[in-house]
């Protein structure tokens, strides 16, 4: 684990320096909204209300709808004034029974670990957590904002858990009507209880739908039932092949290669082209030099094909002579 914020826990004159990390992270399954016909990724705009235009994203500043929905725009100097905190303490306001924290307030939960200094004094006060069976109603600052929290202990750790605020807790505007209940009827409810008694063991219960759709999943991919994207390959947080991808960067490279050697060869197909046309012409004295290699090669072309000829005519009167020959024998 990571901390994500620094501190100190302060009761009287006692302080105890510490590190924050989050004590739990979400499983739940998230699934994507996409095209069923193709399994593109379907993306949103952000788009004005009134003129009907995306927005870009420097152009959107925050705004506070009041109840009768006027829209109150606040621009950043404005967030500027809001009160603020950075402080990096959490201040214990008092020690309150265990049993007065409406399970209902708890938000977010944090493990608190001890700096080295801070061991003995941090010891000191999860014992004294224990043994009073209370809880410390503490305020701290995280991502500048003040809130509530308690400190508990939690298997020899101290779990700080932030609260909402009261106004935050709705009250139902419903109202329940039971009618009579009759007492032998609360016997059997209460005989229902005692059977299903126990102790609670988290450990027992797990999340079987996450599970299902897991095995679906991968039942699918082993059938081969998948939309192969071009945003289906991630690079950011996960594994890339990099076999692959340097076979791909090897090909690249080829194919650019090949191009510009093609270039280079119709390049100098037209240069020659042009040489020919100007000799012919007459025309560009510094062209003309080609030209006159080109004749060297045809007259030694021709040199070594008259060479040539004298030798053909000899191996001719070779085989007559020795028609001749062999009439005369016979």
């Amino acid at each position: 684990m990571r901390a994500i914020w620094k501190g100190a826990v302060s009761f009287g004159l006692v302080s105890v320096p510490v590190k924050l990390y989050s004590a739990t992270e979400s499983h739940d399954v998230s699934f994507r909204q996409v095209h069923a016909k193709d399994g593109g990724r379907i993306r949103y705009q952000r788009v004005c209300s009134i003129d009907g235009e995306e927005v870009p994203y420097a152009d959107i500043a925050k705004g506070y709808e009041t109840e009768d929905g006027e829209m109150v725009i606040l621009d950043d100097d404005d967030m500027a004034e809001l009160p603020s905190t950075s402080s990096r303490e959490i201040a214990v306001e008092k020690f309150v029974p265990s049993d007065q924290i409406d399970p209902m307030l708890f938000e977010k939960s944090y493990y608190l670990e001890p700096e080295k200094s801070g061991a003995k004094p941090y010891a000191l006060l999860r014992q004294a957590l224990i043994d009073a069976d209370r809880m410390a109603v503490v305020t701290v600052a995280l991502r500048q904002r003040t809130t509530i929290a308690v400190l508990r202990v939690r298997d020899d750790v101290i779990v700080l858990q932030t609260m909402m605020w009261p106004d935050e807790i709705r009250t139902p505007d419903f109202s329940v009507e039971t009618g009579e209940v009759k007492d032998a009827e609360v016997k059997m409810a209460t005989m229902l209880v005692d059977t299903l008694a126990g102790d609670f063991d988290a450990s027992e219960f797990e999340d079987d739908y996450a599970a299902a759709v897991e095995m679906m999943v991968k039942a699918k991919i082993e059938g081969g039932e998948m939309k192969r994207t071009p945003t289906s390959t991630k690079s950011s947080g996960e594994v890339v092949d990099l076999l692959a991808a340097l076979q791909r960067s090897v090909d690249a490279a080829k194919s650019g290669r090949r191009e510009s050697d093609d270039d280079a060869d119709s390049d100098a197909g037209s240069d020659d082209a042009g040489d020919e046309k100007e000799s012919r012409s007459g025309k560009g004295a510094a062209k003309k030099a080609p030209a006159k290699k080109s004749t060297a090669k045809k007259s030694t072309a021709k040199k070594s094909a008259s060479k040539k000829a004298p030798a053909k005519k000899t191996a001719a009167k070779k085989s007559t002579a020795k028609k001749s020959a062999a009439k005369k024998a016979s």
